[in-house]
């Protein structure tokens, strides 16, 4: 059935609740999204137990964790299209339930090509329909006020995912080995689906209410069609303008000098440093704790500040924190890291509200969502690439000092990026 035959049933609705329909598909958005940042994870805590258990070189390893990297950000502006067209409830559910099997698949694995099925291929699927987008989508046809605070708590519930419960994940690798880790992922993935089904709605048009802090009622949009050909149709006309040449430059840094190298090189290379597990772990999770607040600290002077000296000062502070990094690793918790823990934690997620504003700045609310989308594979490639080429360094150097840098280098290049998007803001892609 088409949107446009759900238009609203009497115009007393169209105010809605006291609570707003759009705080509860919000949360449950952030639930989804927190779930499914949680398996980004688990590359962390498996690693080591993986060599162990398969003998399994850590660039073997890392491959099929860059093959999920790859396909968190690639999935994303097809999923984004593909809500256009079924609809964000069975698009969600589906990713979901795509999650449960791969991790239900990656248990059973016996050699290392399954871990790129299982893990990979599966669960990369699934996340990546999870990714950005999904909140960018969520936040752009329920909310109008609060859009840029909004979309900084969606999108930090990843990363606190990946980091603030990676504690769990470590203790139940230590305690029950690492299956029991992967199984917890997937169960908590298939548990969300009866609740997607029951609040996730794809526009409050649907559900004949205004969007929140609308002035007048939108009807919901028809349903789009051709999903894969919109897709490579925006992408076809977003990458002859430069402002889209320049967010997917700096988004590729951001993938690669958070996701990266981070969610995947820090533990073992605390660890190579001499310092326990856990205790890297509960570092990790102190970041993710960060990451929300910094998110939604810069979702809210988004709304208020010039998006893109916002991410030049955010590029140019990471790039400082990661080139340091190397100094402050010790086998036991200096001040020092506790410093960088804070400042790395507060920036981590900071440079997507901005982005996602200045998608929807250059290209609208409808193509700005998929081109975000298209920015974010960007950032997913990024990922991929530092997860597969950390590894490869750090087996040929014996050291993660070089990727720590090198990764600070590329920072200081993104926020001279953001400073051209500055003066771009004045050409306009309205002809996207």
């Amino acid at each position: 059935m088409s949107q446009t035959s759900l238009q609203p049933r009497s115009p007393a609705r169209r105010d809605g609740p006291r609570v707003h329909r759009a705080w509860w598909v919000a949360a449950t958005t952030g639930l989804v999204i927190l779930v499914s940042g949680w398996s980004t994870g688990l590359p962390d805590v498996l690693t080591n137990p993986l060599r162990q258990e398969f003998g399994w070189s850590r660039g073997t390893i890392g491959f099929a964790f860059a093959v999920n990297i790859m396909l968190y950000g690639l999935t994303a502006p097809f999923a984004a299209a593909l809500m256009d067209r079924v609809g964000i409830q069975r698009v969600v559910a589906g990713a979901l339930t795509i999650m449960a099997a791969g991790a239900a698949l990656t248990t059973l694995m016996t050699a290392s090509w399954q871990l790129v099925v299982g893990w990979g291929l599966l669960v990369g699927l699934g996340t990546g329909s999870l990714a950005l987008t999904f909140a960018a989508t969520v936040t752009n046809r329920w909310f109008v006020a609060r859009r840029g605070m909004v979309s900084g708590v969606l999108t930090s519930a990843s990363m606190f995912g990946g980091m603030a419960l990676l504690p769990l994940l470590a203790w139940l690798v230590t305690n029950f080995g690492w299956r029991s880790s992967v199984v917890a992922v997937g169960l908590s993935a298939l548990a969300l689906v009866p609740l997607v089904c029951l609040v996730l709605r794809d526009h409050p048009g649907n559900l004949g209410m205004k969007a929140y802090g609308a002035a007048e009622f939108t009807p919901a949009p028809p349903r789009a069609e051709g999903a894969g050909r919109h897709a490579l149709l925006v992408l076809g006309e977003a990458i002859r303008t430069r402002p889209f040449l320049l967010l997917i430059g700096t988004f590729g840094v951001c993938g690669a000098s958070t996701n990266g190298i981070m969610m995947t090189h820090f533990l073992p290379a605390a660890h190579d440093n001499g310092m326990p597990i856990t205790v890297a772990a509960a570092l990790l999770a102190g970041m993710g704790v960060f990451n929300v607040v910094g998110a939604t600290a810069s979702g809210w002077l988004t709304d208020r500040a010039s998006a893109p000296w916002l991410l030049t000062a955010y590029y140019a502070l990471r790039g400082v924190s990661l080139v340091l990094l190397p100094l402050f690793m010790a086998p036991t918790v200096q001040v020092s890291m506790v410093v960088f823990v804070v400042v790395y934690g507060l920036l981590d997620l900071a440079t997507v509200p901005p982005t996602i504003a200045l998608c929807r700045e250059f290209y609208g609310n409808s193509k700005g969502t998929v081109v975000f989308g298209w920015v974010s594979a960007a950032h997913a490639l990024g990922a991929a690439a530092a997860a597969f080429l950390g590894g490869v360094f750090r087996g040929l150097v014996g050291s993660y000092t070089p990727v720590w840098i090198g990764a600070g280098v590329l920072c200081g290049v993104a926020a001279l990026l953001a400073l051209a998007l500055r003066r771009s803001r004045s050409a306009s892609a309205a002809d996207v």
